[in-house]
């Protein structure tokens, strides 16, 4: 929901990085790659009790899931990319709830596997209308040039961004904010089933 404001904002900067990037021979699936990593770093940092510490690598990882892309957009974008980036976006978006569920597992267990399982339906909805809509030859920019159709939703990067920030600031409150994000994640993703209903009919 948030995110097309907010790629607006900083997507001039991350393009003037990325072509710098780009022009030092770094490439895009290396940034990927790093983000990642470091998104794994802030998970290991949160089960280990060091919640603001992880909330800044946090922070580095997604500036560099931005990045990635403006990387691409000065070199070259290939669908190897694209589908590595989606990928380790879902690596990244598991990691971070099961580092709270390990580092607090009584507290923590059954909200962070509800929104675990959330995420879960989301991401095969989200997929799913993407192979449906390339199949239709429908296209869009809404999130900007992306390998694969984007559809937009209540639950996107950005509010999972702030659910994350939340958890890492005041980690006593985990397990109710992760049930009322669990509940948006699964109306996106049944607003997506719905969407798709209209758009592929029988």
């Amino acid at each position: 929901m948030i995110d097309g404001t907010a790629r607006q904002m900083i997507e001039p900067s991350l393009d003037r990085t990325g072509l710098w990037l780009a022009r030092h021979g770094v490439k895009a699936d290396h940034v990927t790659v790093v983000a990642c990593l470091l998104g794994l770093a802030a998970g290991w940092l949160i089960v280990s009790g060091y919640m603001m510490t992880g909330l800044l690598v946090i922070i580095i990882s997604r500036i560099g899931d931005g990045l990635d892309g403006s990387v691409a957009r000065a070199t070259e974008k290939t669908d190897f990319g694209g589908f590595l980036d989606i990928t380790l976006d879902f690596v990244f978006y598991g990691a971070i709830p099961l580092s709270f569920v390990i580092h607090d597992p009584a507290a923590n267990g059954l909200a962070g596997a509800a929104l675990i399982f959330s995420f879960y339906i989301n991401g095969a909805s989200f997929l799913s209308y993407a192979i449906m809509a390339e199949k239709h030859g429908l296209s869009t920019t809404q999130r900007g040039v992306k390998s694969i159709y984007f559809t937009t939703g209540l639950a996107e990067a950005g509010e999972t961004f702030v659910v994350f920030a939340i958890f890492c600031i005041w980690p006593a409150w985990f397990s109710p904010v992760a049930w009322v994000f669990a509940a948006i994640c699964l109306y996106t993703a049944l607003s997506r089933i719905v969407q798709a209903r209209a758009e592929f009919p029988n």
